[in-house]
């Protein structure tokens, strides 16, 4: 088995492979990376069980064969090397030799056979999405999922496709994230959630991407194809919360303020908040936003006035600044809209512009209570 291929290439497929790669692997053999050569098609693939991942590269060769190469031992060495074509060629003392302009360099490989297969879908449902709106849904969305193992099912982002539009909903019980697309459709309802690893995988990946990203799914697993890549990862098992139910419906008060000015001075009180609770007071009259915190255990305190646009009854209302300066974060809008009810209810946060056509976010926060 000889092959010969780009250094730079074959390093930018691997590190990207490289993601699915656990630090610490039950299975020796998922230190390695699969090479699956098939004369001028070699396909390298990794996985940590839940997750695999294979990227199709075209390289100089007439042999077929398979082999398991360590992956750290790899990208350490490839990340050396100047562009430059490298060859392959696998010895018989079970090592591969690899030849570069300077040297030669032999790595002990496993048996490719022992790699575990990939999992195959049986009788998937399938959409298309654009690579870059998908990146989006997923950055939007990803940062309010749960990191409780006892609640698996928050841990992931909630995939609800149909005719109408896709959804993706994504919440760890005090904030919530709904993002929209009504411009792309399914051509069946269906309903699954993505575990965290694999979506920061693919965001990485799609970022910007034109390409067209065609997903399959069934009960069990989901399989992300593009460009020359596929990604198939086990869904979380479990019925998602009824998220519909905590977004209030009614919110006679609603607040306009421009995000960055928010956002800063969110930023900046918070400093003088309590270390374990992370309280801030929003108190609103008129036209004008308070924003104060305190810590009384080392008498610290902070107070900001904002102009801003206000409908509605004088109130006050307590956060968590964290989950607030995440979700202002998270936007890219210049102003936006607080829409809330009651001082015990949740905040709805929402954009005032900077959308596209048929795209919707709705980031709901839940309030703290206020020690008066």
């Amino acid at each position: 088995m000889k092959f010969i291929v780009s250094s730079t290439y074959l390093l930018k497929q691997l590190q990207v492979l490289g993601g699915v790669i656990n630090t610490t692997n039950t299975l020796p053999i998922l230190d390695n990376f699969l090479f699956e050569l098939d004369h001028s098609k070699l396909t390298v693939s990794a996985s940590d069980l839940e997750t695999t991942m294979s990227s199709t590269i075209e390289v100089e060769s007439t042999s077929e064969g398979s082999v398991a190469l360590p992956a750290r031992l790899l990208l350490d060495t490839l990340k050396t090397f100047p562009e430059q074509p490298l060859t392959f060629v696998v010895e018989d003392n079970h090592t591969v030799e690899i030849s570069s302009n300077h040297g030669k360099y032999a790595l002990a490989y496993a048996d490719g056979n022992e790699f575990p297969k990939s999992v195959s879908l049986e009788d998937p449902s399938a959409t298309a999405i654009m690579g870059d709106i998908l990146a989006t849904a997923i950055s939007k969305t990803i940062f309010a999922a749960g990191n409780d193992d006892l609640r698996p099912v928050m841990s992931g982002v909630f995939f609800q496709f149909s005719t109408e539009g896709l959804t993706f909903v994504s919440t760890d019980a005090h904030k919530l994230v709904k993002y929209t697309r009504e411009d792309v459709t399914a051509s069946q309802s269906a309903e699954f959630i993505m575990p965290k690893k694999p979506l920061n995988l693919l965001k990485g990946i799609l970022a910007g991407s034109d390409d067209e990203v065609k997903v399959e799914y069934n009960d069990s697993n989901a399989r992300f194809i593009f460009d020359n890549s596929v990604l198939i990862c086990r869904l979380i098992d479990g019925k998602y919360p009824n998220y519909e139910a905590v977004i209030p419906k009614e919110n006679p008060n609603k607040l306009v303020i421009g995000r960055t000015q928010f956002l800063n001075s969110v930023k900046r009180v918070s400093i003088f908040s309590n270390k374990t609770t992370h309280q801030i007071r929003l108190k609103i009259a008129g036209a004008e936003l308070n924003i104060s915190a305190e810590d009384i255990d080392y008498s610290n305190k902070a107070e900001e006035r904002l102009s801003c646009e206000y409908q509605g009854d004088d109130m006050q209302i307590g956060f968590n600044s964290r989950f607030l300066t995440e979700m202002l974060n998270n936007l890219s809008s210049d102003d936006v809209q607080l829409e809330m009810s009651l001082p015990n209810r949740a905040g709805i946060l929402t954009p005032m512009d900077g959308l596209d056509d048929g795209e919707r976010i709705i980031m709901l926060v839940m309030p703290v209570m206020l020690n008066n």
